[in-house]
């Protein structure tokens, strides 16, 4: 069993998320660079904690800049929150979804040759050093990552070099049971229907973490928080929001 419990809200009645821009959506953030890499960044000028967002491998797309404005000012507690482009422009095609083709497959299979997630989480304390270099207001960092961003967050945060501290996974690729023994940080991981519900099952078993959330979101598709989010569909509208209120809550109790 989770240490909180499965709901919605976990009585948190500051968070209030906005309404959901289903098209059209026009960021509020901008863009710099941080480590020689383009990095989105958003939240207000006096947010103490920051939070690092590992996109999915469709890379900035509108959903996932909206969730991180989102994260950024929803809460009572503010965040400043960046997306650092580990593709460098070059993020793989949604077009290459489904891989029902074998080109396709090819496809895909060169992408992820090329962008592995331990190369990623590897650098990520480094960039974290540099932020802390570049916003020294931000006293303590955290992660959220979306599918093959969620193996990057299993990765860096069960690793020796961790610089974060809490972390959460949503609709996380590669789930992977054994990434969960050496995570020592708060996480929560929302999964969708598509993940391999026994392999979630025993990540949560596994995990060490002194406060830990998973939740499995049963009608949702891998990528319902992020790129292949159907924002015109009022049902995945409304888990999408509920999905990013439960990381906000999970993150105001267990981050001190």
């Amino acid at each position: 069993m989770s240490t909180m419990p499965a709901s919605h809200g976990h009585n948190e009645a500051c968070c209030n998320i906005p309404p959901v821009v289903s098209t059209g959506y026009s960021a509020k953030g901008t863009y710099d660079e941080v480590d020689g890499m383009k990095t989105y960044v958003t939240g207000p000028a006096d947010a103490t904690k920051g939070i690092v967002v590992i996109y999915d491998i469709f890379g900035y797309f509108d959903q996932t800049l909206q969730g991180a404005d989102i994260l950024a000012t929803s809460h009572s507690q503010k965040y400043k929150v960046v997306i650092p482009d580990w593709f460098k422009g070059e993020p793989c095609p949604i077009e290459w979804y489904p891989p029902n083709t074998p080109e396709k497959q090819k496809n895909l299979g060169a992408f992820f040759s090329k962008n592995p997630p331990p190369g990623v989480a590897g650098k990520l304390p480094g960039y974290v050093k540099t932020l802390g270099a570049k916003y020294p207001e931000i006293k303590s960092w955290g992660i959220i990552g979306f599918c093959w961003g969620g193996k990057v967050v299993s990765l860096v945060t069960s690793s020796d070099a961790n610089p974060f501290a809490i972390a959460a996974e949503c609709h996380p690729a590669m789930v992977e049971p054994d990434d969960a023994k050496g995570v020592r940080v708060p996480l929560v991981m929302l999964a969708s229907k598509e993940e391999p519900a026994d392999k979630v099952k025993q990540f949560e078993a596994n995990l060490a973490s002194p406060a830990k959330h998973v939740e499995t979101f049963a009608d949702q598709i891998h990528g319902w928080m992020a790129a292949r989010a159907d924002l015109s569909d009022e049902r995945v509208k409304a888990e999408y929001t509920r999905g990013y209120k439960t990381v906000l809550d999970f993150f105001a109790k267990n981050w001190s």
